[in-house]
């Protein structure tokens, strides 16, 4: 059974929820709205993220305007994309799904653009069980940068976990247990620094788009 301060903390968190964001914290945590209540599934949250991010698809707009230069300034290669779920925030939900793949309730959107000197980075960073959000931009010339890599780490994050029902016990509540996420980013080096960006490792064109950013990092190294 779920600890009594772990069932304070939901409640609290339900407090001036929307429906959609009601639905997420439960869909994470796996409380049902009442013995017959039904939970959102893995595919739905994953709608409801495409969602929101076809309706909200102006972050590279909103990138440029950040940067405040022209885009033609900042294209000495194809700007970079990279997105996915975001669990180091220590307030967001994760949950294991039954495709046996990891979800956050935090979504991470990091573009990547490149001028004859320097590189410029966004990322806009949201969550879907609350109204928080952060953005922020970076940039570093390239003779600063000392690589672009990618980084798997582990990530221990406390989790809703919802034991199978049994003969006697037919509506089990979820318990709180620490668990440890594997996750996939990208890393951008600099001398005593790591800048991190969320990546969703089954986009094909994330590696491609290492391997072209390592390129014009050699390519930058070598003339410089």
């Amino acid at each position: 059974m779920a600890t009594n301060n772990a069932m304070y903390e939901f409640n609290q968190r339900l407090k001036g929820k929307t429906p959609e964001q009601e639905a997420v914290i439960r869909y994470f945590t796996g409380m049902k709205k009442g013995c017959f209540g039904k939970l959102m599934t893995d595919s739905e949250y994953d709608k409801l993220v495409a969602d929101y991010l076809t309706k909200n698809g102006n972050f590279k707009q909103k990138a440029i305007s950040k940067i405040g230069l022209d885009e033609s300034e900042i294209s000495l290669i194809q700007p970079v994309c990279i997105q996915g779920y975001y669990f180091d925030a220590k307030r967001a939900y994760s949950r294991y799904g039954d495709d046996s793949k990891w979800r956050s309730s935090a979504y991470q959107v990091s573009w990547l653009f490149f001028s004859e000197t320097q590189v410029y980075l966004y990322q806009y960073t949201f969550n879907f069980d609350e109204n928080g959000k952060k953005e922020s931009s970076e940039e570093y010339f390239y003779k600063d940068v000392v690589n672009f890599s990618t980084t798997e780490e582990s990530i221990e994050k406390e989790v809703w976990i919802t034991p199978k029902a049994g003969c006697l016990n037919r509506n089990p509540l979820p318990t709180l247990q620490r668990k440890e996420i594997n996750t996939v980013r990208l890393s951008i080096i600099v001398p005593g620094d790591k800048m991190y960006c969320a990546a969703n490792v089954e986009d094909d064109s994330f590696e491609t788009s290492i391997k072209g950013m390592k390129n014009l990092l050699r390519e930058k190294k070598n003339n410089g």
